[in-house]
């Protein structure tokens, strides 16, 4: 009967907005869960950042600068920093390359202007390594320049590749629904 048929239907569209409420509210549940063990990931690793050395305080006040008009303003300091370390790693390293009559003014100059620019982002290993290099270069040690500009640039790669982990991470939060931990 018509009457019949009228419950059946309505016993099956409840019946499947129940289905589809607990299959939403599981949803829900399980992207809470991600983007909190996302957080949990990105607080411990930029943690770890901190602890081995490679970023210092200054690194946090940049951090502070960044709100919601301009989200992606430390990735994008960060990325100038990294465009300045290769131009200059590579105009001390031409520099370096005479062996004879190297211009240690030039590559005390460079390493000054990284020095700067490292201290700026929170750079704590790269800015180190840069005041030993300025003693080589202050002394015209050869040897210690070539030794301190080698160590600068893994230095440098080693803190871009984890600064970028640092910023998927936050991408990962931002994308499941997430706020980036302060």
């Amino acid at each position: 009967s018509k009457n019949s048929e009228e419950i059946a239907l309505f016993f099956v569209y409840q019946t499947s907005h129940l289905l589809l409420s607990a299959s939403s509210s599981r949803v829900h549940t399980a992207m809470d869960s991600l983007i909190a063990q996302l957080q949990r990931q990105f607080r411990d690793y930029t943690i770890s950042l901190y602890h081995q050395g490679f970023l210092d305080d200054q690194f946090t006040e940049l951090k502070k600068l960044q709100d919601e008009c301009s989200p992606d303003f430390v990735a994008e300091v960060v990325s100038l920093f990294f465009e300045d370390c290769e131009k200059l790693i590579s105009n001390m390293a031409r520099a370096l390359d005479q062996t004879v009559n190297v211009d240690y003014k030039l590559v005390g100059s460079s390493v000054h202007q990284l020095k700067g620019s490292s201290s700026s982002v929170g750079a704590k290993r790269v800015k180190g390594l840069c005041v030993t290099f300025k003693e080589c270069c202050d002394s015209q040690n050869y040897e210690g320049c070539v030794r301190c500009l080698q160590q600068v640039d893994i230095e440098y790669k080693s803190l871009k590749a984890k600064l970028q982990d640092l910023f998927n991470l936050e991408q990962q939060i931002v994308q499941a629904g997430g706020r980036i931990p302060q």
